[in-house]
C-alpha cells in the first residue's frame, strides 16, 4: 500500500505509514478501490488536508526529543563506560517497537525524513544492545526485574484482536504500538528499585522519551480537532499508557511521590517469585537463584520492597 501518495507522512517517525493500496483488478470484472486504511481512518480521505496537519510543530517536537533522548543515552553510556542505571529490558522492547514497525521501508518509497528517522532507530537500538554486552559486568541485573513476557504476550494478543485487517505489515504495526505503551516500563521499574538516580543522563534520557510521546499526544489532539473523522485507536492507547506511566514517574522523581510505584513493584515481585517457581519446577532452577549465587541480592531486594516508604 502506500503507492499512490509516497509522499503522504506517516503518524510520526515512530508512527505507521498510512496510505492507498492499489485498485484490486478480479478477472472478468471491472477495477474496483478497495477501502483501505485511510479511508477507514478519515472516512472519505481528504490526502492534501492531512499531509498538511500531520507535519506540524508538535510532531517535529516530538520527533527531535526522541532523537535527543537517544543521543543521551549513548552519550551516557561513552561518557561513563557503562549501562549502569539503565534498563536492557527497555532498550529490547523498543527494539521490538522498531524492527516491527519499520518493515514498511522494504513495502514503499517514502520520504527521506522517514527514512533516515527510521534507520536511525533501529542502528541505535541495535548499538544499545551491542554495548549492553560490551559493558556486561557493569549491568544491574537486580534492579532490572520486569518479565519481558508478560508485556510481549498481552500485546501480542491485542494486536491480533484489535489489528484494523489482518496482514503482516497491519499486525506488526499494532504490535508495535501496544509495545512501546510498556517499552519504559522497565525503566521505571528499575529507577524505582534504585530509589536515587546515579546518573543524570539516564534520567534525562527518560525525561526525553516521555516528552516526545506528551508532544505526539498534542500532535494527535491537533490533528483530531483539524480533522474531526481523523482516528488511531492503537496509537492513542499505547500513547496514553505511556503517559500516564511517564507523569507518575516524574512526580516520584521530583516530589518522592507516587501513585503507580507501589503498585508497580508489588506486582513486578509478585510475577518474578511465580516465575521463579515455574522454572525451579521445570529447569530446577530459577533466574532468582542464579543471581543469589552470583551476589546475594535478589531475596534482599524482595524483601525490601515489603518495608513500608517514607516517600510513597
Amino acid at each position: 500500500y502506500f503507492l499512490r501518495h509516497p509522499s503522504l507522512p506517516d503518524d510520526g517517525a515512530c508512527g505507521k505509514d498510512r496510505g492507498v493500496a492499489q485498485d484490486m483488478a478480479a478477472v472478468g470484472h471491472p477495477r474496483v478501490a478497495p477501502v483501505d486504511s485511510m479511508d477507514k481512518l478519515h472516512g472519505t480521505t481528504n490526502f492534501a488536508n492531512l499531509t498538511a496537519y500531520s507535519w506540524n510543530v508538535f510532531r517535529y517536537v516530538g520527533d527531535y526529543l526522541h532523537l535527543a533522548g537517544i543521543a543521551v543515552l549513548l552519550l551516557t553510556i561513552a561518557k561513563n563506560k557503562s549501562v549502569a542505571g539503565i534498563s536492557r529490558s527497555t532498550q529490547i522492547l523498543y527494539f521490538l517497537v522498531f524492527t516491527t514497525r519499520y518493515l514498511d521501508l522494504l513495502d514503499h518509497s517514502q520520504t527521506m525524513y522517514l527514512v533516515v528517522f527510521k534507520l536511525t532507530f533501529i542502528a541505535t537500538s541495535v548499538l544499545v544492545l551491542v554495548l549492553f554486552h560490551h559493558f556486561d559486568a557493569t549491568y544491574e541485573r537486580r534492579l532490572d526485574t520486569c518479565n519481558l513476557v508478560v508485556i510481549v504476550v498481552p500485546c501480542a494478543t491485542a494486536a491480533f484482536l484489535l489489528t484494523s485487517e489482518y496482514s503482516i505489515l497491519e499486525v506488526l504495526w499494532t504490535f508495535s504500538e501496544f509495545v512501546e505503551g510498556f517499552a519504559m516500563v522497565p525503566q521505571y521499574i528499575f529507577c524505582y528499585r534504585e530509589r536515587v538516580g546515579k546518573d543524570w543522563g539516564a534520567s534525562l534520557y527518560v525525561v526525553a522519551l516521555g516528552g516526545y510521546r506528551v508532544f505526539y499526544a498534542l500532535n494527535w489532539i491537533y490533528k483530531k480537532v483539524q480533522m474531526p473523522h481523523y482516528s488511531d485507536m492503537q496509537s492513542w492507547l499505547g500513547g496514553m499508557i505511556e503517559i500516564l506511566f511517564f507523569a507518575d514517574f516524574l512526580n516520584y522523581r521530583f516530589t518522592g511521590h507516587s501513585m503507580l510505584r507501589t503498585l508497580v513493584l508489588s506486582v513486578d515481585t509478585k510475577i518474578n517469585e511465580i516465575s521463579d517457581k515455574v522454572e525451579l519446577k521445570v529447569l530446577g532452577s530459577s533466574s532468582a537463584l542464579r543471581m543469589e549465587s552470583e551476589g546475594g541480592e535478589v531475596r534482599r531486594r524482595r524483601k525490601a520492597v515489603d518495608v513500608p516508604m517514607e516517600d510513597v
